[in-house]
């Protein structure tokens, strides 16, 4: 199993690589200059080639690619000399020395996804770290409701196969796959935030932070959480459904199946102890896939409903062109995708043990 587990490993390595290298290129073969971007109209010659010379933008492409790579490494080189790109500043770095060798010290670093164009020079790592939870909560909710309710409709359907309970699950399973998030997230919030406000006192647009109205700080709005929540895990919700059935059929007609029921066992004893677990490895993989696919998904979601978190900050990015945050938190999300997908192997093999042993 930890042989397993390191293959995944050295192949998402590669994976996160080839994302890297594919991110830097695209973005840099973008027309416009970066250092204009970042001065706006206060741009002079001299002043953008003090911005180029501290972002090295005037060196080649393939030396940009050499920082841009040493930046985003835990292990890397710096220069001693202070005029140079990669002189092991305090402002940039977070880093700790190892040991130096001639003019290169070696230190061990937390990724630097460099600075905001647009931000006042704040730090891409900083924007991240104050939107990404928002999504991560909101992914995780909608991914707990399409896992608790796609599981129990799922063995639902199978309970009455062929009846009119099965029959509906099926239909609203469809309608959920086939209806688009940004077509629902406006339903939901014309619907349930201002036609019928009065009875769920749930607003159009809000963040899981609201401002004190008397500016006193910050406060959690759970309530705001419902209705994102709810059109981000729809889609999922009808996947899981309709695999856990599909899976909990196949399942059934095995022989072990067959023997248990010889052996006298109730129906809901053979799915609850010998079944289900079987049935769950379809809908394991499908869960990861839709977690992950939904801290970058969740972008119509997010914006529709005015929930700040990273989907929304990658629009904002687009708009005003601001290339670090979009690099940083596609970086991210290609990482956090990854990530999911090793422990999702973990959890399949744990499963079904012959996976961990191919």
């Amino acid at each position: 199993m930890l042989g397993y587990i390191f293959k995944k490993i050295g192949y998402a390595l590669l994976t996160l690589f080839g994302v890297v290298t594919v991110i830097f290129l695209l973005f840099t073969i973008l027309p416009g200059d970066p250092a204009r971007m970042m001065l706006g109209q206060n741009e002079n010659a001299a002043q953008l080639a003090i911005v180029k010379k501290k972002y090295g933008f005037d060196k080649p492409v393939s030396l940009q690619y050499a920082y841009y790579l040493n930046d985003l490494s835990p292990l890397s080189f710096h220069s001693k000399n202070p005029d140079n790109y990669t002189y092991l500043s305090e402002e940039k770095y977070t880093a700790t020395k190892l040991f130096s060798i001639a003019e290169t010290h070696i230190a061990l670093k937390w990724p630097y996804l460099r600075e905001s164009f647009q931000k006042n020079g704040k730090q891409v790592s900083s924007v991240i770290a104050e939107t990404l939870p928002n999504t991560f909560v909101l992914a995780v909710s909608a991914i707990i409701i399409a896992m608790i309710l796609g599981v129990l409709l799922g063995i639902l359907s199978v309970l009455f196969r062929d009846g009119w309970v099965d029959k509906l699950i099926q239909l609203v399973s469809t309608l959920g796959m086939s209806v688009p998030s940004f077509f629902s997230a406006i339903i939901f919030a014309w619907l349930f935030g201002y036609v019928l406000h009065e009875f769920t006192n749930l607003s159009m647009t809000g963040s899981l932070y609201e401002v004190d109205d008397f500016g006193e700080g910050s406060y959690i709005q759970w309530k705001n959480l419902i209705l994102p929540a709810i059109v981000l895990g729809i889609r999922p919700l009808a996947v899981v459904t309709q695999l856990m059935r599909n899976s909990l059929l196949e399942v059934l007609n095995q022989d072990y199946i067959r023997t248990a029921k010889a052996k006298g066992l109730s129906f809901s004893t053979i799915i609850r102890r010998h079944a289900l677990k079987n049935s769950l490895n379809p809908v394991v993989t499908a869960i990861s896939g839709w977690f992950a696919s939904m801290l970058a998904g969740a972008v119509f979601v997010e914006y529709i409903f005015g929930w700040n978190g990273l989907g929304k900050e990658i629009v904002d990015a687009l708009n005003t062109l601001d290339l670090p945050i979009i690099m940083g938190a596609v970086i991210v999300i290609a990482t956090l995708f990854i990530l999911i997908n090793i422990f999702v192997d973990v959890i399949y093999g744990w499963l079904d043990p012959k996976i961990s042993k191919q």
